[in-house]
């Protein structure tokens, strides 16, 4: 039993040391240059910030950068229960299981068998020939032989004569019971080129950007809410300005009518009160009908219905989110963003198929060996002298394949070259997607001291219209005017100040986010 086991432990060691001595025919990856300017832009539209105090996005969690209780609440909502992020997750646990199948190419696939067969021949005979041979008759009366192949006996007669011999053997039924057990390998393909070892890189990479996928579905769900979170609280601000300014439009329609009615005011001015009101009116019946949808995309964004108390009831003054965010970037943090990680992953992919084609072009060699025991009784099955072994290494070459092998080849190179090209576009729209962020949060400062100051000019005019109109100074168009701009300027202030809080939000997403939950574990196996 030794000489088998050594024998068949060598094929395997030798098989082993042949794969791990294999060559890789993989062009050696490099990560492109970026294709981006080396800083994101200055000038005007771009603020300095202290990089010494700022945050980094990726490096905060989502329950830090934002602030807002109630806003968390519904972030952590939907990422128990979104759908797309479910599905998200699905394809990472798809991208894991394909890796893990690709994985075992590597190893030979070790099966158990046993056998036993039962076997009856009429041609089968133990002890003696077949059944039918001739006897040698005696010198006497002549007796006759029966049996097998053997020979009759010789009888001695006298004169009246003898009786000849009789010839026999034993007939068996010719039975036989034979019993089997092995364990081997089948048809294992020794990766001397790097073939399987390309295509199991390839699918882990492929499971790495599964993943960065799921964390940039993430961002992308968080960011989605938050904005989505703000517009509800901003259109809830706007029914209140809308309903407040019908209530002071209705009284300068009483104010009108009065004055009609008592012949001091005209019809005009009357018809001119009321286009203002009605249009109020129709402003709150368009900002009740946007709250409600709001309300539905946030429902379908959680994946559940959402209670009140986790709704805005308005825009607060005071930002939702950390404000002290960076500028004046180096373009390198692109690099951490969850899509551009995804596409290098993807790019690294279709560099590793690029060996895995190379390696068709070589002589394929794969070994089959099993180890095993033969006997025709079941209980001498693991008996000595009983063992039995067998090893059939193999190897073929393609020489003629039309230019199938070179067509891969060429696949191969050029899905490459589609991934470079991918990945440094998403490396620029990363670039865009930043500075026009920065550009916004760079000037989102002096819209808002500019809109405040407008407010409040806006309502100081208004005042001073109406106590002239009231006192006969003053005619009514220029009340009716003041009054509109207010309202005009307080819609325009409610917008400047979403686009701060929405700017704070688009940044966080477009540098990356912060993700904290659970990351899928690392496919390999661990020791």
């Amino acid at each position: 039993m030794f000489a088998p086991m050594l024998t068949r432990k060598t094929a395997l060691m030798f098989g082993a040391g042949l794969t791990l001595a294999g060559c890789n025919l993989a062009p050696k990856y490099v990560r492109p240059e970026l294709s981006v300017p080396a800083a994101t832009p200055t000038g005007p539209a771009y603020a300095a910030t202290d990089a010494a105090g700022a945050i980094m996005p990726a490096d905060t969690s989502w329950e830090v950068f934002f602030t807002d209780d109630r806003l968390r609440r519904v972030i952590r909502t939907a990422l128990e229960n979104n759908r797309d992020l479910r599905v998200a997750v699905a394809n990472v646990a798809q991208a894991r299981a394909q890796y893990t199948v690709q994985r075992s190419n590597l190893f030979p696939t070790l099966a158990a068998s046993g056998s036993a067969t039962y076997q009856k021949s009429p041609f089968g005979a133990v002890g003696g020939g077949l059944a039918g041979g001739t006897g040698t008759g005696g010198t006497g009366t002549g007796g006759t032989g029966t049996g097998g192949t053997g020979t009759g006996g010789t009888g001695t007669g006298g004169t009246g004569g003898g009786t000849g011999g009789t010839g026999s053997s034993v007939v068996s039924s010719g039975r036989a019971d034979i019993y089997s057990a092995n364990v081997g390998i089948s048809a294992w393909q020794i990766d001397l080129f790097g073939r399987v070892r390309n295509l199991t890189q390839a699918q882990q990479e492929q499971y790495f950007a599964a993943e960065e996928n799921r964390n940039a579905a993430q961002v992308s769900l968080i960011a989605e809410i938050a904005t989505q979170w703000l517009t509800m609280a901003a259109d809830q601000d706007r029914l209140k300005i809308a309903r407040d300014t019908e209530r002071a439009f209705g009284q300068t329609v009483k104010l009108t009518q009065d004055r009609f009615r008592i012949g001091i005011a005209s019809e005009l001015e009357v018809r001119q009160a009321s286009t203002s009101y009605d249009q109020a009116r129709s402003d709150i019946a368009d900002a009740t009908t946007l709250i409600a949808q709001d309300q539905n995309a946030l429902n379908l964004l959680a994946g559940t219905t959402l209670t009140a108390d986790m709704l805005p009831a308005r825009l607060d003054t005071t930002s939702p989110t950390l404000e002290n965010l960076p500028a004046n970037l180096p373009s390198q943090v692109l690099l951490r963003r969850p899509d551009i990680a995804s596409a290098e992953h993807q790019l690294i992919a279709a560099n590793a198929n690029i060996g895995a084609a190379r390696a068709a072009f070589f002589p394929n060699i794969s070994l089959t060996a099993a180890f095993g025991t033969i006997s025709l009784g079941l209980s001498n099955l693991f008996g000595n002298g009983s063992q039995n072994w067998s090893v059939a290494p193999s190897v073929s070459q393609t020489l003629f394949d039309f230019g199938r092998n070179k067509g891969n080849l060429r696949y191969a190179q050029a899905t490459r070259d589609a991934a470079v090209a991918t990945y440094e576009k998403s490396i620029q729209t990363g670039f865009r997607e930043v500075a026009d962020a920065l550009a916004r949060r760079g000037t989102i400062g002096a819209q808002l001291q500019a809109q405040t100051s407008l407010r409040d000019n806006a309502a100081g005019a208004f005042k001073l219209s109406e106590l002239r109109f009231r006192a006969g100074i003053d005619t009514f168009l220029n009340t009716l005017d003041s009054q509109r701009s207010l309202y005009t300027a307080q819609q325009s202030l409610l917008a400047a100040r979403l686009t701060r809080d929405s700017n704070s939000v688009e940044l966080y997403r477009a540098l990356g986010g912060g993700v904290t939950t659970t990351q899928s574990p690392d496919p390999r196996p661990q020791n």
